[in-house]
């Protein structure tokens, strides 16, 4: 998958269009897949299920400080991001947030958040963050 995930990302920078949903699925189910009930995927910022979110002394020898439940915000203190697996619905918000607040486009946020946690948001989640992408980059001048 190595070699096809860095043929994508050169396809990807030489396009300036985002890749396809198909693309970002290939993306998604190459690498490591962890099964861990919550992972750091930025610093200060988690992303669980909600078996850890319901843990008060996991979310205190984590420092945790501030849950959102994906179900229904700052980001200034350390944050938990949970729904019920931790693997479609928060990491869809926490690509959307690395996407918005530190200029990651769709491809570079997968691929940093899949480096610390294994994620799958659903097909329409993947279509909303495209949308994101193509919005993001027409504001910026990306595109």
């Amino acid at each position: 998958y190595d070699n096809i995930l860095k043929e994508d990302l050169d396809l990807y920078a030489v396009s300036q269009l985002p890749p396809s949903i198909k693309e970002l699925i290939k993306v998604l189910y190459g690498g490591k897949r962890f099964g861990n009930h919550v992972d750091e995927v930025w610093p200060n910022l988690y992303i669980g299920d909600m078996s850890v979110a319901n843990d008060r002394y996991s979310l205190w020898k984590l420092g945790i400080t501030h849950v959102v439940n994906a179900a229904h915000g700052r980001m200034y203190s350390r944050v938990l991001v949970h729904c019920a697996v931790g693997v479609s619905r928060s990491a869809t918000l926490v690509l959307a947030y690395l996407m918005i607040h530190h200029h990651y486009t769709l491809l570079e946020a997968i691929n940093k958040v899949k480096e610390h946690r294994w994620i799958f948001p659903n097909r329409g989640f993947l279509k909303q963050l495209c949308a994101l992408e193509m919005k993001l980059g027409t504001e910026d001048g990306w595109i």
